[in-house]
């Protein structure tokens, strides 16, 4: 299995930025990323009815929580089973789901405790999407209806991510925790601000499949605020790894994903839902973090 060529198939951004990271972090957080794709797409699935995709998150828990020597057949079975009705017609995502066996087997090639990192945390999401999508109706149609509600979404699916990347960095780079603190105070925020760029960009997109995650009663203004305060703590995350020395590489994938996320929301904020920054636009903005990166000052990605 080619991790890079699955990262290409279902991600674009991350796609970009995961091989900035050095090894053996770049093989950890591809993992780690593709093992969340795989909860997505049951989150996310527009075929299944609820209660299918319960049933598949809730395995999927079971699934990663097996021993190495339990997991391998089940994984077959799973997967074989999953694409017998599939839940996303998406064909990135369904070659996901074939090469399961294959992606749980290099989980089990990861450092021991990175490996338990990755696990952990991706239970710990999985788990959080199957009460999320418990709250639809049986067709799967979910709506929020307040920002503390959208929050607590964002922080199941890219707040716990965030959480995870930390650790995962101050385990492979020990020089990093003269910044713990800081860190642990910006992680979550880093994702949850990627994340809620995301929402308000796809927005449109949600709505058609059933799924509001925006309140309505809430005033535009006021969400886009809420996505910039997380992407100015994303940049405060950033320089905290500057400060402790972090490989060059950690600060690449991070910063990359970081300025494409600020680029988006002044996109959408002009444009609307829908609105995407171009390829041009994204090499641009990767060889302007380069000369920032080159240039030794202190990281700012606004």
């Amino acid at each position: 299995m080619d991790l890079d060529d699955l990262l290409t198939k279902t991600s674009r951004t991350f796609a970009l930025a995961i091989p900035l990271l050095p090894e053996p972090t770049r093989r950890a957080v591809g993992v780690a990323y593709l093992l969340f794709r795989v909860a997505d797409t049951f989150e996310d699935s527009t075929t299944w009815p609820r209660e299918a995709r319960i049933d598949a998150l809730e395995a999927f828990v079971e699934l990663l929580e097996l021993s190495p020597q339990e997991r391998n057949g089940e994984a077959k079975r799973l997967s074989a089973a999953w694409l017998e009705r599939p839940p996303v017609e998406h064909e990135g995502y369904l070659e996901l789901l074939r090469d399961l066996p294959a992606l749980l087997a290099q989980l089990d090639e990861l450092a021991p405790a990175v490996k338990q990192l990755v696990v952990k945390h991706t239970v710990r999401t999985t788990e959080g999407m199957a009460s999320v999508v418990a709250r639809a109706d049986e067709r799967g149609n979910l709506r929020l209806g307040s920002v503390r509600e959208l929050k607590d979404y964002c922080y199941i699916v890219a707040g716990i991510v965030g959480e995870l990347l930390t650790e995962v960095f101050l385990h492979d780079s020990p020089s990093l925790g003269t910044q713990t603190r800081e860190l642990e105070q910006r992680m979550r925020s880093f994702g949850e601000g990627l994340q809620l760029v995301n929402i308000l960009k796809d927005a449109g997109d949600d709505a058609v499949d059933g799924r509001v995650y925006l309140p309505p009663s809430v005033p535009r203004a006021e969400l886009f605020a809420l996505a910039r305060a997380d992407l100015e703590d994303a940049n405060r995350y950033v320089q905290a790894l500057q400060r402790g020395g972090a490989p060059r590489g950690f600060l690449a994938f991070t910063g990359l994903s970081l300025v494409l996320a600020f680029a988006a929301l002044d996109r959408i904020e002009a444009d609307g839902a829908g609105a995407k920054v171009s390829r041009q636009d994204v090499m641009q903005l990767f060889e302007t973090l380069e000369r920032k990166l080159d240039g030794g000052g202190v990281l700012d990605l606004r």
